[in-house]
């Protein structure tokens, strides 16, 4: 007899193993994203700008994120924010978003194995498809980089190329609709999913749906729903300023400019990026069986042509629309037999290797603690704010960068930054600074001038100081 929760897994048609080796992921995912966290790593750009959007829309309030001066929805259109925001009504806590985060990255293995199985390969075979795609070093560090609601259309898309290969319309449609809602960018992955069922999947309906629904969200979504609630239009395009000042600009260029666009595909910055992001899949890889690559081009060409690096590395989220389509590669290269290595034990070392070499597991040694020395200071700080709050509602804060995620569950929050320092305090109730550390997009002068208004500022109360952390209280 098998055990309850092994039952539930055989009605997965997934070996309990598999099952536990997920699950052990997840926990892993979640408790590094949650360390981190505590170690004050995570920053208002994205934790804190999708914790405050989504707490306001789980109290009814418009999700306007106070220290971009938008509202959410003029960002990436990621309108599953809205659903996530019923986890938020229960109980409203960050931890929802690494825990969602968590489960949707370790949930990818499903899809995975399915995928693998679909092909024809043995269930060992398969098994080592879910770890590679586990150990895949943008997987572990991408959960470290705060939250990103297209992590939930990382399994989705496994999942939708699944149900496209076994002709299960409805799931495959439900997929794309979820995906759709994640980011405006991956409706471009949707739609070259879809032209490649149609043309060499020779799945047309799916195709069909993909291509049309992927098409027509675009449209929406930078025509539409972007400009009407920032109506500078998509923030992005100023990635690629060198191409024009719209998006239609950019559109254009790409086949009117194409010096500009040959100069940075053939530039070794690409051939890096490329590299970091193939070497982890190098041993299922064959120039045979390169078709499923295919949806992942707009992806690698949106990266390359950015002028952000930011792109063109493993730190961040937005090669993840192309990690689907390596998988199903190197699962297309073993089922044809023409994969470098065939048994799992040396497919699933490549990958172990290629996750020690490339995965950022090692900031917790090192980068994550350079904010060790005042953390208590800045925990007791937070806390005395909390504690004022317990008895009136919450008020505007300013503070630093990393301690803003800490304070999002309030309508008005912003973060010192250079850019734009406030010219008048006034208009916050606390202000929260750390001298030893001034946080990403400020600096050192920055922080002490904004000490010595708040000190000179008769209406400031200085409540809290330690290890050169300063809370201050507007008593107006």
């Amino acid at each position: 007899m098998h055990a309850p929760w092994k039952k539930r897994l055989l009605l997965l048609d997934l070996p309990w193993q598999v099952g536990v080796i997920m699950t052990i992921a997840a926990l892993i995912l979640f408790v590094c994203s949650s360390f981190r966290h505590e170690l004050f790593q995570s920053t208002a750009l994205d934790l804190g700008y999708f914790d405050q959007a989504i707490y306001l829309i789980s109290q009814g309030l418009p999700p306007v994120v106070s220290f971009w001066g938008y509202h959410v929805m003029g960002g990436h259109a990621d309108w599953i924010i809205y659903g996530i925001a019923g986890f938020y009504k229960l109980y409203p806590s960050v931890y929802w978003l690494f825990a969602i985060q968590a489960l949707s990255l370790a949930g990818g293995a499903l899809p995975s194995w399915h995928l693998a199985r679909q092909a024809g390969l043995e269930v060992s075979q398969a098994t080592a498809i879910a770890l590679v795609y586990l150990l895949y070093p943008l997987v572990f560090n991408l959960n470290l980089f705060d939250f990103h609601p297209e992590v939930i259309a990382l399994p989705l898309l496994l999942g939708a190329v699944w149900a496209a290969k076994g002709n299960r319309t409805g799931w495959f449609t439900l997929c794309v609709v979820i995906i759709l809602g994640c980011r405006d960018a991956l409706s471009i992955t949707v739609a070259a999913m879809g032209l490649w069922l149609i043309i060499f999947e020779q799945k047309r309906i799916c195709g069909a749906i993909a291509l049309s629904l992927g098409t027509a969200w675009f449209l929406i979504a930078t025509q539409v729903v972007i400009p009407y609630f920032r109506p500078l239009g998509v923030e992005s395009v100023t990635r690629y300023a060198y191409l024009g000042n719209s998006l239609s600009d950019v559109i254009a260029n790409l086949f009117l400019k194409p010096g500009l666009i040959l100069g940075k595909v053939f530039s070794l910055d690409t051939a890096i990026y490329l590299a970091l992001i193939g070497i982890p899949f190098l041993w299922g890889i064959s120039s045979r069986h390169l078709l499923p690559l295919l949806p992942a081009l707009p992806t690698f060409l949106i990266n390359v042509l950015s002028d952000s690096p930011a792109q063109r590395d493993l730190l961040h989220q937005y090669s993840l629309p192309a990690v689907p389509f390596l998988l199903l590669a190197a699962i297309a290269s073993l089922a044809a037999g023409s994969a470098w290595f065939r048994k799992p034990r040396w497919i699933v070392l490549w990958a172990l290797v290629s996750f020690l070499a490339l995965a950022k597991y090692t900031f917790f040694g090192s980068l994550y603690l350079t904010r060790l020395s005042s953390l208590s200071a800045t925990q007791e700080a937070i806390s005395t704010i909390h504690q004022i709050e317990e008895r009136r509602a919450k008020e505007s804060v300013l503070t630093t960068s990393y301690i803003a995620p800490h304070l999002t569950h309030r309508v008005a929050l912003e973060y010192t930054k250079l850019v734009a320092p406030p010219n008048r305090l006034d208009p916050f109730r606390y202000v929260l600074l750390n001298l030893q550390d001034p946080g990403w997009a400020s600096s050192p002068e920055l922080a002490q001038a904004l000490l010595q208004k708040a000190q000179n500022d008769p209406m400031f109360r200085l409540e809290y100081q330690r290890d050169r952390v300063y809370l201050f209280i507007n008593q107006s």
